[in-house]
């Protein structure tokens, strides 16, 4: 017999019964906050070794574009100045990039590795906090919160991206707070989230409004239910009809048909009533209190124009998608369940539990599952929302599920875990399972020579001009070019170099589409000789397996001056000549 039981018996057969029931939830709290403990060194454990330490290409720009801002204020955020095409920019997380410029500049690219760890540490406990608020079944909670981010492996790395999903975890977290409680001090923070979103990742501020639509959607649909449009529509006829009636005797059948009408509408709601209290599989609630939800989204709307680098928080979305990149750039295609078996396996989970089980879920959780399972086949990188968001919603109805069928074994973990001796078993399993998954790039570079020039740049900046010379190089390693102080032919900011992106609105010159031509030229998809010339381009950096590398080398056009490692470049003769 457990000392919870124990304490039971006592109340029983004592006389003070309060003084012993605050000592069963001082210990219940107690255990609750063990729990919590473990739960959250293991995560951030999990989370740290987890976290990338490559860096990639966003990061090797956010850093040059962050100490601009830092040496240039934020007055004038509307042109590049780090490809020699000339273009307009508009700078869609400023503030991100300024935060991750302070970072590397205090500490390194140890700082920025340390940084990612601790997002990513946070996003998993945020998402942890999520999913206890759908269910209080805590080690669900703690499993899907590590299943979570373990399905999110690879969206984690030093983007502002990973700053955007901690604030729209807890902006589902402070929407239901707000619905639930309805203070303001809810109410403040999604305003106070959404300007951050506006400058710390602008291309993603218009999603922010999407979480707020499923609440929404439920309460405008059970309002529209609760109308019986039916009824009213023929109780008003009649009552039309009664008026123009002169024939007493017609007036009373349509007054008793009147009264039919109101009896069948009492009806209706009692149903209604009855099925709501107790439904079959979606739950459905009616809170007025939305209507205060949509004045917050509206005022968080209007926080989008506190950016200083212009309107892009409206319209940098728009552009994005009616260009050219969503066709091209991986994260944008379409989701493919082969490739993505971690993502099927969620998916199949979901479907299981709705469809096999007695298990309810909450209209504005089922509207939120759909939406975004339909938005991550649209486009792969919402399957980065659907873990954080969705993850919690597959708490709530595995620990409903539990709750009825199995509470027990659930009970018995949660004591096994507060325990000493069991929650220095899971720290330490969570330890060894982290080590094996750190191992492997423990001791790796900061940078992968073998994808990013770095000996080459070395040499650029030893041996040519930078600042004369109109360098062509393939996307995927540009974003380095420019971390180096090198101005780039293109890099990963791929919408810039999109014709809705540079287009001259004033003199009506239409966007140049860079990007295209980018892909094209390596591709011998275009004449390269012909791209060149219209581009003045004076040099030219391939990786070595390139199909142009060696046509380059058969081209007398061409001097090879530089072959080492993956990367060669070329001196463009003619542009010499032009010159």
């Amino acid at each position: 017999m457990n000392e919870e039981e124990n304490l039971k018996n006592e109340v029983i057969d004592s006389k003070d019964n309060s003084e012993q029931l605050e000592k069963i939830e001082k210990i219940s709290k107690m255990k609750n906050i063990i729990f919590h403990i473990v739960a959250a060194i293991c995560i951030i454990i999990f989370c740290c070794c987890i976290a990338p330490k490559v860096l990639q290409n966003d990061t090797f720009y956010t850093i040059p574009i962050g100490e601009y801002i830092y040496n240039n204020g934020i007055s004038d955020l509307t042109t590049d100045n780090f490809s020699w095409h000339e273009l307009p920019y508009t700078y869609p997380h400023w503030l991100y990039d300024l935060m991750m410029f302070l970072i590397y500049n205090s500490f390194g690219q140890n700082g920025i590795y340390i940084s990612t760890m601790m997002f990513t540490s946070l996003l998993g406990i945020s998402i942890y906090v999520l999913s206890n608020k759908k269910s209080k079944n805590k080690p669900v909670s703690f499993i899907i919160s590590i299943c979570a981010i373990y399905l999110m492996k690879d969206f984690l790395a030093a983007r502002a991206q990973l700053v955007t999903f901690i604030l729209f975890v807890w902006e589902v977290i402070f929407i239901e707070k707000f619905l639930e409680k309805g203070r303001i001090r809810y109410a403040i923070p999604l305003i106070l989230m959404a300007w951050l979103i506006a400058n710390l990742h602008c291309a993603v501020f218009p999603f922010y409004f999407v979480l707020f639509l499923p609440y929404i959607a439920e309460y405008f649909l059970t309002t529209f239910v609760d109308l019986d449009i039916d009824l009213r529509a023929v109780s008003r006829f009649l009552k039309i009809k009664n008026k123009f009636t002169k024939k007493e005797e017609n007036k009373e059948k349509i007054s008793k048909k009147i009264e039919n009408i109101e009896f069948a509408k009492s009806e209706r709601k009692r149903k209604r009533d009855i099925i709501r209290a107790n439904p079959y599989k979606i739950t459905v609630q009616k809170n007025h209190i939305v209507l205060l939800l949509i004045a917050v989204m509206v005022l968080s709307i209007s926080t989008g124009i506190f950016n200083p680098a212009g309107d892009g928080a409206y319209t940098y979305l728009l552009k994005t998608m009616r260009g050219n990149t969503m066709d091209s750039i991986n994260e944008h295609l379409p989701l493919t369940l082969a490739e993505n078996y971690e993502y099927a396996i969620a998916i199949v989970v979901f479907l299981l539990i709705l469809i096999f089980t007695d298990t309810k879920i909450k209209l504005p959780d089922l509207f939120m599952l759909t939406g975004l399972t339909i938005l991550t086949f649209y486009s792969r990188r919402q399957e980065s929302i659907f873990a954080i968001i969705c993850g919690p919603i597959l708490v709530g109805l595995i620990g409903a599920m539990v709750e009825k069928y199995d509470k027990e074994t659930f009970k018995k973990i949660e004591k096994f875990v507060t325990g000493w001796f069991g929650s220095i078993v899971i720290i330490c399993l969570f330890i060894i399972l982290s080590t094996n998954i750190i191992k492997p790039h423990i001791h790796s570079d900061y940078i992968d020579k073998s994808s990013y020039p770095v000996d080459a740049s070395d040499w650029i900046l030893s041996n040519l001009d930078v600042n004369n010379m109109k360098l062509y190089n393939e996307y995927n390693y540009g974003s380095y070019l420019l971390f180096r102080g090198i101005p780039v032919f293109i890099d990963s900011r791929c919408d810039l170099y999109s014709p809705e992106f540079n287009e001259d609105k004033e003199n009506n010159i239409d966007g140049r589409d860079i990007f295209s031509d980018a892909l094209n030229i390596p591709a011998i998809s275009v004449n390269y000789e012909n791209k060149f010339k219209e581009y003045g381009v004076t040099h030219v950096m391939l990786y070595s397996n390139a199909k142009l590398a060696m046509i380059l080398e058969d081209d007398s056009n061409y001097k090879t001056i530089y072959d080492e490692g993956n990367f060669k470049i070329f001196e463009r003769l003619s542009a010499k000549e032009n010159n």
